[in-house]
């Protein structure tokens, strides 16, 4: 043929070009509803797979594109699932603090003081206010010799918990005021500048259900009166937590122990697990929604501000040795379903059919399924 001759309709065309398409929605788990939203760049001109393309033609069987690509291979292992929620970190736990002294206040903690089990919480007439850890009943009496009861029970499991006797000396289970409370009470009072009388008297000390806490707010003035009853404190526990409001709809779809990870605001991650998920739902700003607490796997790699937003992506399904590659290199096909392009020995190009099941937003994977994909096969994907 010559350079000004056309070719005849008998000659062999060109074969079609591939297309990569958006996903399907990813599937659902325990009615959590997650959306996969995948942008595939494909070259300008090029064409879309023919309808049937898997069919072998007399001359080729191979799929080829004009469009440039690159190289990526099919791998095995485990993905999962996520859904992205806005979440607040803070600590965990608040408790009012309520005076039972009578006096006038004279020294409180500054906001963000922590106190230990043991320590003085505040001060009332010159008088410390002892802080212990417990939460079985509030104090409301005098304790001392031959009393009986659950306010005495946490008084002695304190006792032992600062090692002011062991166990074989008091059963931190007992609810009895013993002579060993007796002694160890003495050396608590001893300890903290109280006057050692064996006998804890209404208002020389505060249970609360943490062994150390930090102060978030004051009720109370310095110099002012000490009210019976008074809220003084407003404290928190010094475990670091992270709170998400969640669509109540979605309650069913995450559960304890699932594992989350955390975008601090210094966009740095950290890994975390939920730790407890609302039953009662709350109404606000047209919205229904529960709590859903989350424990911080390392809180020291969540900074030091005291309350700050974050961004927490919640593992909602997880699939182990399943096969996955990149999610551009799906191709749509005009008649319905998916396939990836597969480069074989000698650069022959194949299409092969797939079956798509979780999609892994962070790794930008799908897991895939099909005759004839193994593990390291190399497969086209839109050149970047």
């Amino acid at each position: 043929m010559s350079a000004t001759q056309t070719p005849t309709e008998d000659e062999e065309a060109s074969p079609p070009e591939r297309q990569s398409a958006p996903p399907p929605a990813r599937r659902k788990r325990r009615g959590l509803t997650a959306i996969v939203v995948v942008a595939i760049v494909v070259a300008a001109g090029a064409g879309v797979v023919v309808a049937d393309p898997f069919k072998k033609s007399e001359k080729d069987s191979s799929a080829r594109t004009s469009a440039p690509t690159g190289l990526a291979k099919v791998t095995q292992g485990s993905l999962s699932a996520r859904t992205l929620e806005n979440g607040t970190l803070g600590y965990a736990g608040s408790y009012d603090v309520v005076n039972n002294a009578k006096g006038t206040i004279t020294k409180l903690p500054a906001v963000g003081d922590v106190i230990s089990q043991g320590e003085v919480l505040y001060r009332v007439s010159g008088k410390p206010v002892v802080m212990l850890q417990g939460a079985a009943e509030p104090v409301y009496r005098d304790l001392a010799y031959g009393a009986e009861g659950a306010d005495v029970r946490q008084l002695n499991a304190a006792l032992v918990s600062l090692k002011y006797a062991t166990k074989a000396q008091i059963d931190p289970d007992s609810d009895y005021f013993s002579m060993q409370t007796f002694y160890a009470l003495e050396e608590l009072q001893e300890d903290v500048g109280l006057k050692e009388t064996g006998e804890l008297s209404l208002g020389q000390a505060v249970f609360l259900p943490a062994e150390e806490v930090r102060v978030i707010k004051s009720g109370a003035v310095r110099g002012g009166p000490a009210g019976q009853g008074q809220n003084v404190l407003q404290v928190s526990s010094t475990q670091r937590q992270v709170t998400v409001e969640l669509n109540a709809s979605q309650q069913t779809g995450v559960a304890v122990g699932d594992k989350v990870t955390i975008t601090l605001p210094n966009g740095k991650s950290t890994d975390g697990e939920v730790s407890s998920v609302g039953k009662v739902a709350k109404q606000a700003d047209d919205k229904t929604t529960i709590e859903v607490q989350i424990k911080p796997k390392d809180p020291k790699a969540t900074g030091g501000l005291d309350q700050a937003p974050v961004q927490v992506a919640i593992v909602s399904d997880t699939v182990k040795d399943v096969l996955s590659v990149p999610v551009n290199a799906l191709l749509a096909l005009a008649g319905g379903g998916y396939a990836v392009e597969v480069v074989e020995a000698g650069g022959k190009h194949k299409l092969i059919p797939v079956r798509t099941g979780l999609f892994d937003d962070s790794e930008g994977k799908v897991e895939v399924s099909g005759a004839g994909l193994g593990v390291g096969q190399k497969i086209a994907v839109p050149a970047s």
